[in-house]
C-alpha cells in the first residue's frame, strides 16, 4: 500500500499529491495495479511521471496536475477530435477526457501493432503504464542517439506507418517522446494524438514527419518529405 512515508516524499512535487490524488492513488492501490510509488523519472509542466512497483515489478504512474494544467490549451486542441466534440469548457471535464483520450489512444496504437507502453488503468489523471526499460527507464532518443541512425529512422517510420493505418496521428512526435529501447523506438506521450479523420490531422502529421527528419539528418540521414509523407499515408 502507499505509505505516509512515501505519501510525504512527493508532496513537495509541485502540489501533484493533493487530497483528490491521494484518493485515486489509494484506489488504484487497492485494486492491485500497484504496490507502492518509488521515485519521480520525469517532472513536467503538466504531469508528473513516476516509478511504481508491484511486486518486484516497475510500472509507470504518470499523474496530471488537476489544478496547474493549461486546460485552455488542452481544450484548443482536443475539441477538435471528433470524439470529444461534445466536450464543454470546463476545467476538471477537459483534463480528465486529456487523460482519457491518451489512454484509449494507447489501447488503439498496440491493439494496431505500435510500440508504445501497455495502458493499464485510468483514474480521472492518472495513468498506469508499463515500464519501459530495465535497470533504469529508457532514455528519449534526445538523449540517447542510436548507433545506425539510418536503421532507427527506418523503424520509425514503420511506428508512424502502422499508427496512421490504425486511424490516428500522434501529433507531438519528436526526440522527445521516442524512447531508445534496445535501438528501436517506441512511442510515448498521446494524449494529443488524434484521429486521421480530425479536421487538422494531416498539418499534425506533417509537422511530426518535419520534427523526425530534422533530428535525423543532424545524425546524417537525409530523406525526402513527400516521400517518406506518401509512404506513411499511401497518398498517391
Amino acid at each position: 500500500m502507499v505509505t505516509v512515508t512515501s505519501q510525504e516524499r512527493f508532496k513537495t512535487q509541485k502540489g501533484v499529491f493533493d487530497e483528490f490524488t491521494h484518493r485515486n492513488i489509494f484506489e488504484l492501490v487497492s485494486r492491485g495495479f500497484f504496490d507502492e510509488l518509488v521515485s519521480p523519472i520525469f517532472v513536467g509542466k503538466e504531469s508528473n511521471v513516476f516509478m511504481a512497483k508491484k511486486g518486484k515489478k516497475k510500472i509507470i504512474v504518470k499523474i496530471y496536475r488537476v489544478q496547474n494544467c493549461d486546460f485552455k490549451r488542452m481544450y484548443a486542441y482536443i475539441k477538435k477530435d471528433p470524439r470529444y466534440e461534445f466536450l464543454k469548457n470546463k476545467r476538471r471535464e477537459i483534463i480528465f477526457s486529456w487523460v482519457q483520450r491518451e489512454y484509449k489512444n494507447l489501447i488503439r496504437a498496440e491493439r494496431g501493432g505500435v510500440r508504445v507502453p501497455k495502458v493499464f488503468a485510468l483514474k480521472n489523471h492518472i495513468l498506469v503504464e508499463e515500464f519501459i526499460g530495465e535497470e533504469e527507464a529508457a532514455p528519449p532518443l534526445k538523449d540517447a542517439y542510436p548507433e545506425d541512425p539510418g536503421r532507427f529512422f527506418r523503424e520509425t517510420v514503420k511506428q508512424m506507418k502502422l499508427l496512421y493505418q490504425s486511424g490516428l496521428i500522434h501529433g507531438d512526435l519528436s526526440a522527445f517522446n521516442i524512447l531508445n529501447f534496445k535501438e528501436k523506438p517506441v512511442l510515448i506521450d498521446f494524449s494529443q494524438t488524434t484521429l486521421v479523420r480530425t479536421p487538422n490531422s494531416e498539418d499534425l502529421l506533417k509537422r511530426d514527419l518535419n520534427n523526425i527528419l530534422n533530428f535525423f539528418k543532424k545524425l546524417g540521414v537525409e530523406e525526402e518529405f513527400e516521400k517518406i509523407f506518401k509512404e506513411i499515408t499511401e497518398k498517391k
